[in-house]
């Protein structure tokens, strides 16, 4: 079985092997490593192709520069991101740069984390999370999906 996986740095969609996930695949366009431990920062623009074309989860951190907990959170969000990929690809959307983003899935309160699936939204946690808590709630809403 192949999975739809978009590339962080072209934003091309690649089918890989769900077997090949952990192998370090690249990307068939730009040739760069597909996962790279990091979460990446999305626009609008690149926002939705990530969240309708990928087969895997996508956990989103939607935060901003002047928020406290965003950055008191911002190095837990890096070290799950090495823990959860390449089972889960880990973004996050700068809410006062993307406000039509922020506008659409109804932002309250920063920062939000939300996961989506198959283009659609299935989880959402509101407050600053250590890393294992983390870790811990995004991949218990992955296996109960």
């Amino acid at each position: 079985m192949s999975l739809h996986i978009v590339c962080p740095h072209c934003h091309a969609t690649n089918r890989v092997p769900a077997d090949r996930l952990s192998a370090s695949p690249n990307c068939g366009a730009c040739h760069q490593a597909l996962f790279t431990a990091h979460p990446i920062e999305l626009t609008e623009n690149h926002f939705n192709r990530h969240i309708a074309h990928s087969d895997i989860p996508v956990l989103v951190d939607f935060w901003a520069p002047w928020c406290g907990p965003c950055r008191m959170m911002a190095p837990a969000f890096t070290k799950a991101a090495a823990i959860l990929e390449p089972q889960m690809r880990l973004v996050k959307v700068n809410t006062e740069e993307e406000q039509n983003l922020a506008a659409r899935y109804h932002i309250r309160s920063i920062p939000t984390l939300a996961i989506f699936k198959g283009g659609q939204e299935i989880a959402r946690q509101s407050g600053a999370m250590s890393e294992q808590d983390l870790v811990r709630w995004a991949q218990t809403i992955s296996n109960s999906q």
